[in-house]
């Protein structure tokens, strides 16, 4: 028993649970703001378009309300209104992607320009001359004298 809950100390410490964990409080505080977005910004314009309707009230009542029972409804309107908070979310998170990715392909062509220029440079200069050439030279030289 002592073993497992070593193992699940380990594996709930490790880095990447953390990260998960992080990501997952970011993502509830994303969709606060895209549900926002959708009920108070994006539905009042749908609806300005269409004529005032909007979307979260549309339903199909099935059975309407009684003093006894709750009114029995397929209510689409928040169905559609859940397409276009993911259709939101899926856009953002793309332009968010298209931006790491365009930002990692200059950080790339940056890196390979440097190694490119510091090739070159390498090439420029001649390489140094081991050491014990240099010595057999300094010899030759003064016998030379």
């Amino acid at each position: 028993m002592k073993a497992f809950f070593a193992e699940f100390k380990k594996f709930i410490t490790r880095g990447n649970v953390l990260d998960m964990a992080v990501g997952v409080v970011v993502g509830s505080a994303f969709t606060a703001i895209v549900n926002s977005l959708v009920k108070d910004i994006l539905n009042p314009i749908i609806g300005l378009v269409t004529g005032g309707v909007d979307f979260s009230d549309l339903k199909i009542v099935l059975k309407p309300a009684t003093e006894e029972v709750a009114e029995l409804a397929i209510r689409y309107g928040v169905f559609i209104n859940a397409i276009i908070q993911f259709l939101l979310i899926a856009f953002v998170l793309f332009l968010i992607v298209k931006s790491f990715n365009k930002l990692n392909e200059k950080k790339k062509k940056e890196e390979e320009a440097k190694k490119k220029a510091a090739a070159e440079a390498a090439a420029k200069v001649p390489p140094a001359k081991p050491a014990d050439i240099v010595l057999l030279e300094e010899i030759r030289d003064l016998l030379k004298k």
